[in-house]
C-alpha cells in the first residue's frame, strides 16, 4: 500500500522544523562567525534559503534565534542585518570576559587535569603553527576556540553559557579589525604563558594571566578600530 499521502505526526513535524531551523542557524552564525558575512550586511531569506537547500520558514526562525544571540537584527520594514557591534559596547564586552577569564583561569589552576592541559596545549601549538604561515583566520577561530575550552573546563555551566553569547557578539567587533601580523606573535606568546600559570597551580597567577592578556587584546582591538586621527595620538603617547 503507498504511503505518499501520510501525513506527519504533527509531534514530528513540529522536531522536523526544529532541526531544520536549528541547522539553518548553526551554519548561517559559521558563515558570519568566519567572516564570510560581514558585520552590516543584510540577510536574505530567498538567498539564504537557496544556499541552505530549507524552505523560508526555518530561515525565519534561525533568524530569531540569532537575533536571541545577538548576532543579528531585525530592523522594521528593511529586512536582518549581521550586527555591527559599536567600540563602547566592544569595551564592555571585554571588560566583562576578563572578569570571567579571570575566574577560569583561577578555578583551572586548582582542577585542571592532564587531559584538559593537553586539549589546551594542542589549541596553543596550532595558534603558533597559524602565526608561522599568517594565517590569521584559522587564528581568530582558535582563540574563541581556547577561550571557550578554557570557561567549559572552568565547570561553571551559567558562566559558560553567558561567556559564549559575549564572545560571539565581540566577534562582530574583530572580524573587522582583525590583528595584524606583528601583534599575532604576542598574542600566541600570552596564551603560552596562560597554559604556564594554569599549569603552575597558582590560582591567582592564572587568574591574573588570564585578566591581563583580555585587557591587552581590548587596548589592541580598540587602538585597531579608532580613527586614524585617535592612533596617531596614541602612538605618540607611546613613544
Amino acid at each position: 500500500m503507498p504511503h505518499s499521502n501520510v501525513v506527519p505526526h504533527p509531534t514530528i513535524a513540529l522536531l522536523r522544523a526544529n532541526s531544520l531551523a536549528s541547522a539553518a542557524q548553526l551554519e548561517i552564525e559559521r558563515m558570519i562567525l568566519e567572516g564570510q558575512i560581514a558585520p552590516g550586511a543584510k540577510l536574505t531569506e530567498a538567498w539564504l534559503s537557496e544556499r541552505l537547500g530549507v524552505s523560508r520558514g526555518p530561515i525565519r526562525e534561525a533568524f530569531r534565534r540569532l537575533e536571541e544571540a545577538g548576532l543579528v537584527r531585525q530592523q522594521k520594514n528593511h529586512g536582518v542585518f549581521v550586527r555591527d557591534v559599536p567600540h563602547d559596547e566592544a569595551a564592555e564586552i571585554y571588560d566583562l570576559r576578563a572578569v570571567m577569564d579571570e575566574l577560569a583561569g583561577r578555578r583551572l589552576a586548582e582542577s585542571a587535569t592532564p587531559a584538559q592541559m593537553k586539549a589546551l596545549r594542542s589549541i596553543v601549538e596550532r595558534m603558533e603553527q597559524a602565526v608561522r604561515i599568517d594565517d590569521r583566520d584559522q587564528y581568530h577561530m582558535l582563540n574563541l576556540q581556547f577561550h571557550d575550552q578554557l570557561v567549559a573546563f572552568a565547570g561553571n555551566r551559567k558562566m559558560a553559557t553567558i561567556y559564549s553569547k559575549l564572545v560571539k557578539e565581540l566577534s562582530l567587533f574583530r572580524r573587522r579589525n582583525l590583528l595584524d601580523q606583528s601583534v599575532l606573535p604576542q598574542s600566541a606568546a600570552e596564551h603560552r604563558a596562560i597554559l604556564k600559570a594554569i599549569a603552575s597551580g597558582d590560582a591567582e597567577q592564572a587568574g591574573r594571566a588570564m585578566y591581563d592578556h583580555v585587557m591587552e587584546s581590548k587596548h589592541r582591538a580598540l587602538d585597531a578600530a579608532a580613527p586614524m586621527p585617535a592612533r596617531a595620538r596614541a602612538g605618540s603617547r607611546k613613544g
